[in-house]
């Protein structure tokens, strides 16, 4: 399977840092294709100025070919994979700015049509979605608030996919506090998961 990983964290060295290279491995020992954009690292720019706007809808083959790096290996996976902390309630600036830049109409959605009919997604080529995130919030305040970061990716983005697309959502609460061992069994589950995937 090709398999797209998306990992944002500034630190190599932390725990999401750690659970994107298991990531990557595990989907490689189980024999999948993989391509691997670690944003921070890459030195992508979240920011979309005011040409880039200016063109978004009208003009949008001007900044497909600006993100290609991007934008190809999107149109190209049959799977997603997202690896980042949650600050905020929601993902780092810089995977929402790629959000932004790189879910172009035409790549990831056309309008509906209507003002009250919702966008239809484009990327038909993509099975399965795998969020894997940490937070500093107990599962059960997050539920207070709405989760807003797995609302964002589980029911925003997700009819951006296939219509039966898997979808699976892996989440490290209180961050904070979670001991060694509670961090290897995370670890072993991201590992778990992403090895059944086909």
């Amino acid at each position: 399977m090709k398999c797209l990983v998306v990992f944002a964290h500034p630190d190599p060295h932390s725990f999401n840092a750690a659970l994107h290279q298991a990531a990557v491995d595990t989907l490689r020992a189980a024999g999948h294709e993989v391509r691997d954009l670690d944003l921070y690292a890459m030195g992508f720019n979240p920011v979309m100025g005011a040409s880039e706007k200016a063109t978004y809808m009208g003009d949008t083959q001007v900044n497909v070919e600006a993100l290609d790096v991007h934008v190809e290996p999107l149109q190209w996976a049959e799977a997603l994979v997202v690896v980042y902390p949650t600050w905020m309630y929601g993902p780092p600036a810089i995977l929402k700015g790629w959000l932004d830049r790189v879910m172009l109409p035409g790549v990831a959605f056309r309008l509906g049509g209507h003002r009250f009919r919702p966008i239809r997604g484009c990327l038909d080529n993509i099975r399965h979605f795998v969020g894997i995130t940490t937070s500093g919030s107990p599962w059960w305040w997050l539920r207070v608030i709405g989760d807003p970061g797995r609302s964002l990716f589980m029911r925003g983005l997700r009819p951006l996919f296939a219509r039966r697309c898997r979808a699976q959502w892996l989440q490290l609460h209180s961050m904070n506090y979670a001991t060694r061992e509670q961090r290897h069994r995370f670890r072993t589950r991201v590992q778990t998961s992403l090895g059944r995937l086909s």
